[in-house]
Protein backbone atom coordinates (compact mmCIF):
# COMPACT_ATOMS: atom_id res chain seq x y z
CA UNK A 1 0.00 0.00 0.00
CA UNK A 2 1.14 3.52 -0.76
CA UNK A 3 0.31 6.59 1.00
CA UNK A 4 1.00 9.95 -0.44
CA UNK A 5 0.41 13.14 0.89
CA UNK A 6 1.17 16.39 -1.40
CA UNK A 7 2.38 19.22 0.72
CA UNK A 8 2.67 21.45 -2.27
CA UNK A 9 4.16 24.51 -2.50
CA UNK A 10 4.91 26.35 0.76
CA UNK A 11 5.42 30.18 0.60
CA UNK A 12 7.51 31.32 4.08
CA UNK A 13 7.42 35.14 3.13
CA UNK A 14 4.14 35.56 4.94
CA UNK A 15 5.84 33.75 8.39
CA UNK A 16 9.00 35.15 8.48
CA UNK A 17 7.05 38.84 7.69
CA UNK A 18 4.89 37.61 10.35
CA UNK A 19 7.46 36.67 12.91
CA UNK A 20 9.56 39.93 12.10
CA UNK A 21 5.97 41.84 12.88
CA UNK A 22 5.42 39.72 16.10
CA UNK A 23 8.99 40.94 17.74
CA UNK A 24 8.70 44.55 16.82
CA UNK A 25 5.08 44.59 18.34
CA UNK A 26 7.27 42.91 21.08
CA UNK A 27 9.79 45.63 21.35
CA UNK A 28 7.06 48.28 21.30
CA UNK A 29 5.04 46.83 23.94
CA UNK A 30 7.88 46.29 26.36
CA UNK A 31 8.95 50.02 25.77
CA UNK A 32 5.75 51.03 26.88
CA UNK A 33 5.46 49.14 29.85
CA UNK A 34 9.07 49.93 30.83
CA UNK A 35 7.95 53.77 30.45
CA UNK A 36 4.39 52.42 32.77
CA UNK A 37 6.93 51.03 35.12
CA UNK A 38 8.82 54.21 35.64
CA UNK A 39 5.99 56.24 35.92
CA UNK A 40 4.47 54.23 38.39
CA UNK A 41 8.00 54.39 39.75
CA UNK A 42 7.91 58.26 40.01
CA UNK A 43 4.31 58.40 41.32
CA UNK A 44 4.29 56.11 44.73
CA UNK A 45 6.87 56.45 47.54
CA UNK A 46 10.28 54.67 46.97
CA UNK A 47 11.87 52.62 44.50
CA UNK A 48 9.18 50.19 42.80
CA UNK A 49 11.90 47.36 42.30
CA UNK A 50 13.26 47.53 46.11
CA UNK A 51 9.75 47.77 47.41
CA UNK A 52 8.22 44.84 45.51
CA UNK A 53 10.98 42.31 45.25
CA UNK A 54 13.07 42.80 48.22
CA UNK A 55 10.83 44.39 50.56
CA UNK A 56 7.80 42.54 49.85
CA UNK A 57 5.42 44.91 50.27
CA UNK A 58 1.90 43.23 49.16
CA UNK A 59 0.28 46.98 48.63
CA UNK A 60 3.16 47.86 46.05
CA UNK A 61 2.70 44.85 44.61
CA UNK A 62 -1.04 45.27 44.25
CA UNK A 63 -1.42 48.44 42.96
CA UNK A 64 2.14 47.27 40.09
CA UNK A 65 0.36 44.79 39.29
CA UNK A 66 -3.42 46.14 38.34
CA UNK A 67 -1.12 48.77 36.22
CA UNK A 68 0.44 46.48 34.23
CA UNK A 69 -2.59 44.35 33.58
CA UNK A 70 -3.73 48.20 32.43
CA UNK A 71 -1.65 49.11 30.52
CA UNK A 72 -1.13 45.63 28.88
CA UNK A 73 -5.02 45.76 28.03
CA UNK A 74 -4.42 49.13 26.47
CA UNK A 75 -1.45 47.48 24.65
CA UNK A 76 -3.48 43.97 23.28
CA UNK A 77 -6.02 46.38 22.38
CA UNK A 78 -3.43 48.97 20.51
CA UNK A 79 -2.03 45.93 18.43
CA UNK A 80 -5.62 44.15 17.48
CA UNK A 81 -6.96 47.04 16.10
CA UNK A 82 -3.55 48.12 14.71
CA UNK A 83 -3.03 49.41 10.92
CA UNK A 84 -2.96 47.20 8.00
CA UNK A 85 0.61 48.41 7.82
CA UNK A 86 3.27 47.54 9.85
CA UNK A 87 5.03 51.33 9.96
CA UNK A 88 1.82 52.45 10.71
CA UNK A 89 0.63 49.60 13.32
CA UNK A 90 3.83 49.95 15.56
CA UNK A 91 3.26 53.59 15.38
CA UNK A 92 0.13 53.25 16.76
CA UNK A 93 0.69 50.79 19.58
CA UNK A 94 3.29 53.11 20.82
CA UNK A 95 1.23 56.32 20.35
CA UNK A 96 -1.60 54.65 22.35
CA UNK A 97 0.08 52.63 24.77
CA UNK A 98 1.70 55.98 25.73
CA UNK A 99 -1.52 57.51 25.96
CA UNK A 100 -2.49 54.36 28.20
CA UNK A 101 0.81 55.53 30.44
CA UNK A 102 -0.81 59.00 30.91
CA UNK A 103 -4.08 58.20 31.34
CA UNK A 104 -3.31 55.79 34.18
CA UNK A 105 -0.97 58.24 35.82
CA UNK A 106 -4.00 60.99 35.73
CA UNK A 107 -5.59 58.36 37.78
CA UNK A 108 -3.00 57.61 40.02
CA UNK A 109 -2.51 61.40 40.64
CA UNK A 110 -6.49 61.65 41.29
CA UNK A 111 -6.64 59.29 43.57
CA UNK A 112 -4.07 60.70 45.36
CA UNK A 113 -6.30 64.07 45.82
CA UNK A 114 -9.76 62.28 45.86
CA UNK A 115 -9.02 59.36 48.08
CA UNK A 116 -9.11 60.24 52.21
CA UNK A 117 -5.75 59.80 53.74
CA UNK A 118 -2.82 59.32 52.03
CA UNK A 119 -2.69 56.66 49.49
CA UNK A 120 1.47 56.46 49.15
CA UNK A 121 1.58 55.70 52.86
CA UNK A 122 -0.40 52.48 52.34
CA UNK A 123 2.22 51.57 49.19
CA UNK A 124 4.74 51.35 51.44
CA UNK A 125 2.75 49.41 54.16
CA UNK A 126 3.93 46.11 55.12
CA UNK A 127 0.64 44.67 55.59
CA UNK A 128 -2.40 44.34 53.39
CA UNK A 129 -4.37 47.85 53.20
CA UNK A 130 -8.10 47.57 51.59
CA UNK A 131 -7.26 50.69 49.93
CA UNK A 132 -4.55 48.95 47.31
CA UNK A 133 -7.42 46.65 46.13
CA UNK A 134 -9.42 49.71 45.60
CA UNK A 135 -6.88 51.90 43.69
CA UNK A 136 -6.07 48.48 41.60
CA UNK A 137 -9.70 48.44 40.78
CA UNK A 138 -10.16 51.75 39.24
CA UNK A 139 -6.77 51.61 37.64
CA UNK A 140 -8.22 48.12 35.79
CA UNK A 141 -10.99 50.11 34.65
CA UNK A 142 -9.21 53.24 33.22
CA UNK A 143 -7.27 50.55 31.11
CA UNK A 144 -10.46 49.01 30.01
CA UNK A 145 -12.42 52.33 28.77
CA UNK A 146 -9.05 53.36 27.44
CA UNK A 147 -8.10 49.97 25.63
CA UNK A 148 -11.95 50.02 24.31
CA UNK A 149 -11.48 54.19 23.34
CA UNK A 150 -8.55 52.40 21.04
CA UNK A 151 -11.13 50.08 19.03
Amino acid sequence: MYLAVEIGTVDLNPVLRGAVATILYFMVGMAVLLVGFFMVDVLTPGKLRQLVFIDRRPNAVVVAGAMYIALTTVIVSAIVNSYSQLGQGLIGVAVYGLMGVVLLGIALLTMHLVIPGDFHEHVDDPELHPGSFAVALILLAVGGVTAAAVS
